[in-house]
């Protein structure tokens, strides 16, 4: 330091001139100031070129210090441009060369200044400093590293963090060099310590205040000064040692640090750094670093922020690039650990380094699996799911080590025990959720694999066909299917047979047989064909088929390549005349058919039924797949050639099923009728083979035991399935095989079981089903031939019979309303009824459906739980009846019928129940309605009846009743017209309806009247008598508004036509005698005078002449008080 000073003194200038160059210096420097801010000046002054060009040549004085202290080598740089600040900290460089102490003492003074507005120009200019007088900066090394602290606390991001990085990186790779000279080093050990010390400090106030750079210049400035100081610090072991212990205590685990994520970014700093040094961490050290982390990592006491939680993953990351093996195996050795948390996060860090393809990594990575598979039993929730993200990143990058574990079949178990444990249902509301997770995690790592990465074509295929065919497996069928798809678009579906996989593959998954074709398909179709799988897996069962149709017979491709994507816009919604689910079953049906068509191979045909037969024997009767897989069988059998392999199917099913369940017990009737379609006589001669064991010997001498089992429940059950079964078949039958069998096999078959069975609700309602479906499969292909007329008048009595035992039976039997389903099909056969059966019949089923039930009655079913089906049941009974009635008339020979239906509905429509009035309603407008399109003239001949009948019901107390009897007055009005070929006067009077809703009495009574007018102009007077007895029958067992209305309809047809009337006077007369005789004429007796005097004025002398005749016994009062009064005023 000495020497410095004597060089100092010995090219010192004269004190004068000095003084002088500095004043000018800064008087130029404050002019350029001034200029910069008022008149934008951008070019530096020309003293401080020429002091830059000059290169120094000048020593300041000691004495000089003054004048420095006045005019601040720092005061340069403050509010002037870019160019004179550059050429200012020329002038400070160009004076360190005589004056060094003090002009670094300057600029370190400021560079601890509070305030960054010249810490640019102070950084830049110490930077030049070193450049051209390193060996004089590195005394002052202690000093700048201790300024450089208090730049970091103050600067957070930009420019001047950058030139900051720069010239710490400058300064401490001189250091670097110097410390490199060993014994040369000029330092005394008490410095040295002081730079150690002050290097420490630096770096770890780097490390916390410069780990939120933002900008990457920023952070790769920021890792350069940090590897620059560790490279200087870690030169000597004993600062190695200080270096771990100051990191350990960053991240030691009991260290109570709030903010972890800072702790972290720190950590990354460091250790991004250190990578990019050739120093490495000794083994103990990086232990306990590592242990730290993954602690903080693990615990979920620390409630740790995502950020915080992805900056210690992060670290451990890096920890995994410095030292690879020996991270690995501390995550490896975390999985044989009982904590749960701790074995977690290890396989999630395992995981990231599986994808992220490290060489040593990949080195491992067998053993790493090896380690990770010996979890698939843990219980643990968080742990099956942290083992299925493992195996997702695995299997996103290196399928090579997945030879040694079947990683794809983990996948689809852990699926079936989430599955189980879910269906179990002994789970909480919260682990059920955790299991349903798991599942779509399963899912959704099968569903993402990406089939374009190196080996996992072989991986995957054909294992997957494995996982197709067990049902727990049924939800993982659509990530299959995608997985399949992408395989078939790679044509990679024709590689490898089963047979040719490795040895552990079929050693491990292979169970049971071999996986057939006919298997594979079984399943898919049962899929398929299943609504409550949904539609997602419905089509995903279709596109496996489709893609896979070279598994399955070579004779199928090109039908299935058309076919399946026409299921598959049904599915979609994509096809509009796709109704409902009954619908895609149909044609899905009808696809399996046209395919064993396509195929023709007898051998693979009956492998399929023996696959769909096993499947069926072992699904439970509850199993919503069942219903289908009956039909996939039937459809199936009735594809075989082979008799004795049908019958054999059939008998095992018919012996296997339980009949009183109901599913069951239509899955029998499914099978049959399906085989029967292309194997009628097989199907048929089965029936009557098991149908004769059933009731065979029931009456002769058996065994106790089997006596019990003739007589179960079971066996009425199925006696009643057959029936149906029966009928069933017969619709499939074509017009030969029918005619030939349906009266003396499948009738009589089904008569001999009605007759061996208990005759329960059960057994009624499969025969009459029974012969509904067989009346209807002769009448659709019968044609002209004749049905036996002593069987129909059989099948007509049982049906009767059955009508007569459930009237005014429990409610809500369905007996009676199907058997006017049964009666409607049985009386289109040829020959027609008698005469005599048809009145009866219509009687009875007019009492079972109109009459009944009555108004106490609907009033508890409409209560009761079954209340819409029965009241929709009745509906279409009403209905059948309508057809009826349609149906015997067309058949009666007399001709007369119409008046027998006219006679039996006048009872119901004067009823007191308002139910039986609603009903005969319907009934008579279907009827009419009928008539009306057949062009029949039946309802002309008792226009008047009818009218009379309905007129009062247009107020009826129940709307819908007011509608229909309106809708019936109009249909009769119009037929009426066609017949006598004119027009209806005044307009329809459906018009009017609007006013027969207004709840007012006196809107629809004047509402009623205006249809009267409308009626009374079209009406055929010969039906006059027919009108007015109607009216008679409607006043004497009618009440309130419709009597009311009734009179209303009698007095505008008689003011209307009374004079023309004259020879229907006495009957009419008559007529209004009889009605003063009942309960009502109080309310009727206004028009009843009022008819009356309309007949005097009119015919006087038929009137007069009437009253003039002696009373009878049965004269009420008020007739005879009426005939007084008209007698007295015709005599004055």
């Amino acid at each position: 330091m000495g020497g410095s000073g004597q060089s100092e003194h010995s090219s010192r200038p004269p004190c004068g001139v000095v003084n002088r160059l500095l004043a000018e210096v800064s008087r130029d420097l404050t002019a350029a100031q001034v200029r910069a801010h008022c008149q934008g000046q951008r070019e530096p002054p020309a003293h401080a070129g020429v002091l830059l060009a000059d290169g120094g040549g000048f020593a300041l004085p000691r004495a000089s210090g003054s004048l420095l202290g006045r005019v601040s080598p720092v005061t340069l740089f403050q509010g002037v441009t870019s160019n004179v600040k550059t050429a200012a900290s020329n002038v400070l460089v160009a004076l360190a060369r005589t004056h060094f102490t003090l002009v670094m003492a300057e600029l370190q003074s400021h560079l601890k200044a509070t305030g960054d507005m010249c810490k640019e120009s102070v950084l830049i200019t110490l930077s030049k400093l070193f450049s051209t007088y390193a060996p004089q900066c590195i005394p002052f090394v202690w000093l700048m590293l201790a300024g450089l602290r208090s730049v970091v606390g103050q600067v957070k991001s930009g420019q001047i963090l950058r030139i900051a990085c720069a010239v710490v990186k400058q300064w401490l790779d001189g250091v670097k060099i110097h410390l490199s000279a060993g014994t040369q080093c000029p330092w005394p050990a008490m410095e040295k310590e002081q730079i150690y010390e002050n290097l420490h400090e630096l770096l770890f106030s780097v490390m916390w205040n410069w780990q939120d750079c933002q900008e990457e210049q920023d952070k790769q400035a920021v890792l350069g000064a940090v590897a620059a100081m560790l490279e200087v610090l870690l030169q000597e072991e004993r600062h190695q040692e200080h270096v771990w212990e100051q990191l350990l205590w960053l991240v030691h685990p009991c260290q109570e640090i709030q903010d972890i994520c800072r702790v972290a970014k720190s950590l990354t700093v460091f250790l991004e750094a250190l990578g990019g040094t050739e120093s490495v961490i000794p083994r103990d050290k990086f232990q306990d670093i590592t242990s730290a982390v993954f602690y903080q990592l693990y615990d979920d006491s620390k409630q740790h922020s995502e950020a915080g939680r992805a900056q210690l993953t992060h670290c451990i990351m890096l920890q995994a690039r410095i030292c690879p093996e020996e991270t690995i195996l501390f995550l490896q050795s975390q999985l044989g650990d009982d904590w749960e948390p701790g074995c977690v996060a290890a396989l999630g860090l395992l995981g990231a380094l599986a994808r992220s393809d490290e060489p040593m990594m990949t080195e491992m990575l067998p053993q790493v699996v090896e380690a990770v598979q010996r979890l698939c039993s843990d219980p643990s929730i968080r742990v099956r799911t942290a083992v299925l993200y493992f195996i997702k990143d695995l299997l996103s990058s290196n399928t090579r080590s997945c030879s040694a574990w079947d990683v794809v079949g983990h996948i689809f178990r852990e699926f079936s025990r989430a599955t189980g444990r879910r269906a179990a249902g002994d789970l909480s509301a919260r682990e059920a959720q955790e299991e349903g997770a798991l599942q779509e995690l399963c899912m959704d790592i099968l569903g993402s694999l990406d089939v374009s990465v190196r080996g996992m074509s072989k991986l995957l295929w054909p294992r997957l066909l494995l996982f197709v065919v067990p049902a727990q497996y049924t939800g993982m069928l659509i990530p299959v299917s995608r997985c399949v798809c992408a395989l078939a678009e790679r044509e990679e579906l024709t590689g490898r047979p089963i047979e040719h996989l490795d040895p552990h593959f079929v050693s491990s998954m292979f169970q049971g047989p071999l996986l057939t074709p006919q298997t594979l398909l079984a399943r898919l179709l049962v899929v398929a064909g299943s609504p409550v799988a949904g539609s997602r897996l419905q089509a995903a069962a279709l596109l496996l088929m489709k893609n896979l149709h070279s598994r399955f017979h070579r004779a199928v491709g090109a039908m299935w390549a058309t076919e399946i994507p026409l299921l598959l816009q049904c599915l979609e919604g994509k096809d509009e005349s796709f109704p409902d689910t009954a619908e895609f079953e149909r044609r899905l049906l009808k696809f399996l058919k046209a395919s064993l068509d396509t195929i023709e191979e007898k051998a693979w045909i009956e492998a399929l039924s023996c696959e769909l037969s096993q499947r069926l024997s072992s699904s439970a009767s509850s199993s919503a797949e069942k219903s289908f897989l009956y039909k996939a069988l039937g459809t199936v059998l009735g594809s075989c050639q082979g008799v004795l392999h049908v019958q054999e199917k059939l008998l095992q099913h018919l012996e296997e099923a339980n009949a009183e369940e109901p599913r069951e017990a239509q899955g029998i009737v499914s099978l049959l009728s399906h085989a029967a379609e292309n194997n009628f006589h097989t199907v048929l001669a089965t029936l009557t083979m098991f149908a004769s064991r059933l009731c065979k010997g029931r009456n002769a001498r058996i065994s106790r035991r089997k006596k019990m089992e003739l007589d179960s429940t079971r066996a009425h059950a199925t006696r009643s399935a057959l029936m149906l079964a029966h009928g069933s078949v017969a619709l499939r039958a074509s017009k030969q095989q029918l005619l030939a069998h349906l009266e003396g096999d499948i009738v009589g078959n089904i008569l001999m079981l009605y007759s061996c069975s208990c005759r329960d609700l059960q057994n009624n309602l499969a025969l009459v089903q029974s012969i509904t479906d067989c009346s209807s499969a002769y009448q659709a292909v019968g044609g002209s031939a004749s049905f036996n007329p002593s069987l129909k008048s059989k099948l007509l009595e049982i049906l009767m019979d059955l009508m007569k035992k459930y009237y005014l039976g429990m409610p809500v039997s369905p007996v009676p309303l199907k058997v006017v389903l049964a009666l409607e099909q049985l009386s289109k056969l040829k020959p027609s009824f008698e005469s005599k059966d048809m009145r009866e019949m219509l009687v009875l089923c007019c009492k079972n459906i109109v009459t009944y039930p009555s108004a106490e009655m609907m009033l508890k079913i409409r209560k009761s739980q079954q209340a819409a089906q029965y009241l929709q049941l009745q509906q279409t009974a009403l209905k059948a009846l309508g057809r009826l009635m349609v149906v015997l008339l067309e058949t009666e020979p007399s001709g007369g019928f119409f008046q027998n239906i006219v006679h039996v509905l006048q009872k119901c429509m004067v009823s007191s129940n308002v139910w039986e009035r609603k009903r005969a309603l319907q009934t008579c407008s279907q009827l009419l309605s009928v008539c009306e399109e057949l062009q029949r003239g039946d309802a002309c001949e008792h226009f008047g009846s009818l009218v009379g009948l309905l007129a009062p019901l247009t107020c009826d107390p129940m709307p819908a009743s007011r509608q229909l009897a309106v809708t019936c007055l109009s249909s009769l009005l119009r037929i009426q017209a066609k017949t006598v070929n004119t027009v209806i006067e005044t307009g329809d009077i459906k018009s009017l309806c609007e006013g027969l809703h207004a709840c007012s009495i006196a809107s629809q009574l004047q509402t009623t009247s205006k249809m009267a007018r409308i009626v009374c102009r079209n009406f055929p007077l010969e039906r006059t008598v027919d009108f007015m007895t109607a009216i008679k029958e409607t006043i004497r067992k009618a009440n309130g508004v419709r009597v009311r209305a009734a009179g209303k309809w009698m007095t505008t047809f008689l003011q209307m036509h009374g004079k023309d009337l004259s020879w229907n006077v006495p009957p009419i007369l008559y007529i209004l005698r009889s009605i003063t005789s009942f309960a009502q004429q109080s309310t009727f007796l206004p028009f009843l005078c009022q008819a009356v005097v309309i007949l005097t004025r009119r015919h006087t002398g038929a009137v007069m002449n009437n009253f003039s005749r002696p009373l009878g016994p049965t004269d009420s009062e008020t007739w005879k008080r009426i005939r007084e009064f008209c007698l007295q005023r015709w005599r004055r």
